[in-house]
């Protein structure tokens, strides 16, 4: 049977607390705090790391496919999933597709994915979203940042899967042409009551049905929705306890996480189950996605590399909104200092910028970054050979740049140990300018 193998999920560091937003607009505050991408991150970026996660050290060599789900890809005329497997090492051969354009996008990468997969192979599904809401609206201060990834197979399934369904209507609720930089939806209740309301009843229904179960037999339900709020109202009459059986929304401290909402809240739900359990994992979006799992022993020994509720702890707090427009390029500034590269370089040293790959020396043995054409060790001048580098290592030196132009200042340039050999120099992300750890991969 086939079903959920590993999980991942990254909810940025920084958080926008809610109250800065409706101060900066003198508007009414929703309370609360939203995750907020940095500078250098997007929606793409936000998917690898979960997808990272969730992998874990299995062999990417054993997926047969990478779908990457989300409505912000940084991309208009280009596909994302195959940067993923990429970064992931995979085969070349492996399928690779894009979900987007709706906010069911993650959970319908899932299912497409549990349908695909076959006997002894995975499928990757992760997603990220890093939506804007125009200045001075709700959205604005709704919307928020995060990446899930779930690898699905039919080896060592940690959740099996049920049954699924799904609802598809036209319906213009949410919605941003290719011109419009920001979300535009009516105002009111148009959008949840006769919309968001209508799919989540839907898809629950449906899913029940076809599986021949009530909502009582459910034991903890992953179920996207805009805010908590609205999700109670959605949940009338349809025989769940939202205080016993549905899984928080984390609107109060991640915010509304777009595609990539459904997946983590999915891995919450997982980080928690027993065996036996049945899960209901729910999406909305021009109709419903729904699906069932049955927890099997399996879960019991796994462990997931960060937790969702570990994440959402250890944050760092954006001091003001001027820092967060800064972030997401509200406001224009023209830095003196600019990265220059070329396509070329990216084509030349693309296994050593994405799936960070590095140098042996066959005679000696000793690992180096970037790969020589000589060793740097025993002089051995026939060539190395490309070996695939761990993304953890301990920090042996920094630096706390303060003339590099930035954002985010000051810029942390570092040089890291690698575990097993090697020595990369990197630039270090979400480090306190005091502190001598930090949290960042490589």
């Amino acid at each position: 049977m086939a079903g959920i193998v590993s999980y991942g999920t990254y909810i940025p560091t920084y958080r926008l607390p809610r109250d800065l937003i409706a101060k900066e607009w003198g508007t009414p505050s929703l309370g609360g705090e939203r995750a907020i991408a940095s500078f250098d991150e997007d929606s793409l970026t936000l998917a690898i790391n979960a997808s990272i996660d969730a992998l874990g050290n299995r062999d990417p060599q054993t997926l047969s496919g990478v779908f990457f789900a989300s409505t912000t890809s940084p991309y208009r005329e280009k596909q994302a999933a195959v940067t993923v497997a990429t970064v992931l090492d995979a085969n070349p051969e492996v399928r690779t597709m894009d979900f987007t354009d709706t906010l069911r996008a993650g959970t319908s990468a899932l299912l497409t994915a549990l349908d695909l997969v076959q006997s002894g192979k995975n499928i990757l599904v992760c997603s990220g979203d890093f939506r804007m809401g125009e200045p001075d609206s709700p959205q604005e201060q709704n919307y928020g940042d995060a990446g899930g990834a779930l690898l699905v197979g039919t080896e060592n399934v940690l959740a099996e899967v049920v049954g699924t369904y799904t609802i598809s209507q036209e319906f213009l609720g949410t919605w941003r042409t290719e011109e419009q930089d920001y979300l535009k939806s009516f105002p009111g209740a148009f959008e949840t009551k006769f919309g968001y309301n209508r799919f989540v009843a839907a898809a629950v229904q449906g899913v029940l049905k076809k599986c021949g179960l009530t909502a009582k037999e459910i034991a903890n339900a992953a179920i996207a929705a805009p805010s908590q709020r609205i999700l109670q109202a959605a949940l009338r009459g349809l025989g769940l306890d939202v205080k016993s059986q549905v899984q928080d929304t984390f609107w109060n401290t991640i915010g509304d996480a777009g595609t990539a909402q459904p997946l983590v809240l999915l891995a919450a739900v997982l980080e928690r189950a027993k065996p036996g359990d049945l899960i209901l994992a729910v999406g909305y979006g021009d109709g419903g996605d729904a699906a069932v799992f049955r927890v099997t022993e399996a879960i019991a020994g796994f462990k997931a590399v960060r937790s969702v509720y570990s994440q959402i702890e250890v944050k760092r707090t954006l001091p003001s909104y001027g820092k967060y427009a800064r972030f997401r390029k509200l406001m224009r500034k023209d830095y003196t200092t600019t990265d220059i590269s070329t396509p070329v370089v990216l084509l030349r040293d693309k296994n050593e910028i994405l799936p960070l790959h590095g140098g042996k020396c066959p005679q000696c043995g000793t690992i180096q970054f970037p790969i020589h054409r000589i060793c740097i060790e025993c002089g051995y001048s026939k060539g190395l050979e490309e070996v695939k580098l761990p993304r953890v290592g301990k920090l042996f030196t920094f630096t706390h740049d303060y003339l590099t132009e930035t954002p985010d200042p000051p810029t942390t340039h570092a040089v890291i140990d690698l575990d097993g050999g090697g020595r990369v120099y990197v630039q270090l992300t979400d480090c306190e300018r005091s502190a001598s750890t930090t949290k960042g991969m490589v």
